[in-house]
């Protein structure tokens, strides 16, 4: 094997907060991986709670596990981390207006005009999304200045619709490339 000098620019850790310059390259750095985009609901305190959301992973198979991250400071930490679960709902590529709603404003704002259904655990499911995962909380892990919410899959479904993506910054689809 040959190594060939890295042309990127590249950084070191630091111990201290980093300068404005190197948290954007790294928030740069960081949005060169594209994601999938969701809306995380949940029910707590008698009020539904959404979330838009791209930081969803799967985590195990057996038993099915899921994760995703929510910042320390969001309005709705209390709500999903105490909760007894959440739902995770992977928007379709038609979806992008629903990850803005989701995004900012007041919770009625954000569900305002949306199709949902009510599940049996109470959270809302959103209409015609690429697919859905009804999770219980398993474990709240403290990350840094994020929450790892991780849950345990209780229901789920999928469709055959394109999935909305989020790469550098903007919304897109995943394209299939031929093998």
């Amino acid at each position: 094997m040959r190594l060939l000098p890295d042309t990127l620019p590249m950084t070191t850790p630091t111990a201290s907060t980093p300068d404005p310059a190197e948290a954007a390259l790294y928030r740069q750095a960081l949005g060169s991986f594209g994601t999938g985009v969701t809306v995380v609901t949940t029910r707590w305190d008698d009020q539904d709670w959404g979330m838009t959301c791209n930081s969803f992973s799967s985590v195990s198979l057996d038993p099915r596990l899921v994760l995703w991250c929510i910042r320390r400071e969001a309005s709705s930490i209390e709500a999903f981390t105490r909760s007894d679960g959440f739902t995770v709902n992977v928007l379709s590529l038609a979806q992008q207006a629903l990850a803005r709603q989701f995004a900012t404003g007041s919770l009625e704002q954000r569900f305002a005009d949306v199709a949902v259904h009510r599940q049996p655990s109470e959270r809302l499911r959103l209409a015609d999304t690429a697919a859905w995962f009804d999770c219980a909380l398993h474990q709240v892990v403290e990350a840094g200045d994020h929450h790892i919410v991780i849950g345990r899959v209780l229901r789920f479904a999928c469709q055959d619709t394109p999935a909305l993506s989020y790469w550098r910054s903007r919304f897109g689809g995943f394209g299939v490339q031929p093998a």
